[in-house]
């Protein structure tokens, strides 16, 4: 597969898992209302794999305690736009991840 068609970001965090699973349960209802994406969340014990689909892409969220990993082939008419593609992904989880680092801890303590 060309490079042309893929597409991986990693964001390094200090959210924890716990905060890090609500922000990508908010990024796949996100893809699922934008964009048409079908998700669904594998959770472990020390991290989750978000899996998305829809017709010219498929791939991974990995949502661990300090980092989200993304992996994405696009295929059909997406390959031909990567650029844009990434851009907007990675715009998007930039901004989840910033308001997510602006809320206070719901953490009891």
């Amino acid at each position: 597969m060309s490079h042309d068609q893929e597409i991986h970001l990693q964001r390094e965090h200090g959210l924890g898992l716990a905060r890090a699973r609500e922000l990508a349960a908010q990024w796949a209802e996100d893809a699922e209302e934008q964009y048409g994406m079908a998700c669904r969340i594998e959770e472990g014990e020390t991290s989750d794999l978000l899996y998305f689909s829809r017709d010219g892409v498929q791939g991974t969220l990995a949502v661990e305690p300090a980092r989200l990993v993304l992996q994405a082939r696009l295929g059909g008419l997406l390959a031909g736009f990567r650029q844009v593609v990434e851009a907007r992904v990675a715009r998007k989880l930039d901004e989840l991840l910033a308001l997510e680092c602006q809320r206070p801890s719901q953490r009891k303590g």
